[in-house]
This record gives structure tokens, C-alpha cells and sequence, in this order.
């Protein structure tokens, strides 16, 4: 599975890229018919202390997997994504054994 990691209006960090990387090659063990994996950090400006956000667009056989987090640290919003598009995975694996 190819990954690319971009950081939106904010400073890369090298720490945060290997996080995620080691959880995609996680998933992409499980489900090796996973392509690709874009994933995208955002901070926003949120007075009630969230607005670190990360996005993650799996590519894969049917419609692309996406989830997004909105939290108070990167590392939530990240361990958030990858579970959800975990569950995404499991029913896309689903639907492929059922054809």
C-alpha cells in the first residue's frame, strides 16, 4: 500500500507520520487489497479546543473508504480514523466474499 501523508497549514511532524504509518501497515496486513492511503492533518482554529482534524482516503476495489476525526490532540484523531475505516474495511470484505 502506497501512503501519503500531507499536513494543511500546520508544520509536518515526523512522529505523526510514523503513528499513522504503523497503523495503515496494520490494516493494509489484514486487508492486503488495499492500494492506497491518503491522509491528511488539519488544524483549525476552535475555541472549544478541538480542530485537530485528520482525514484518511483508503483506495480500493469499489467506492474509496474515507473517514475524518475532529479532536484535542492528532493522536486521537488519528487512532479514531484508522478504527473507523477498520469497520469500513470489515463490511467492504463482506460484501467481497458474498461475490
Amino acid at each position: 500500500m502506497t501512503i501519503n501523508i500531507q499536513y494543511v497549514q500546520m508544520p509536518t511532524s515526523e512522529s505523526m507520520s510514523d503513528i499513522v504509518i504503523a497503523k495503515l501497515e496494520k490494516l493494509a496486513k489484514k486487508y492486503d487489497w488495499v492500494i492506497k492511503a491518503d491522509v491528511f492533518f488539519k488544524l483549525e482554529n476552535d475555541p472549544s479546543k478541538m480542530g485537530k482534524i485528520c482525514e484518511i482516503r483508503l483506495s480500493a476495489p469499489g467506492p474509496q473508504l474515507f473517514a475524518k476525526s475532529n479532536q484535542d490532540n492528532f493522536e486521537k484523531a488519528a487512532a479514531t480514523v484508522v478504527k473507523e475505516l477498520e469497520n469500513q474495511l470489515a463490511k467492504r470484505k463482506d460484501i467481497l466474499k458474498k461475490h
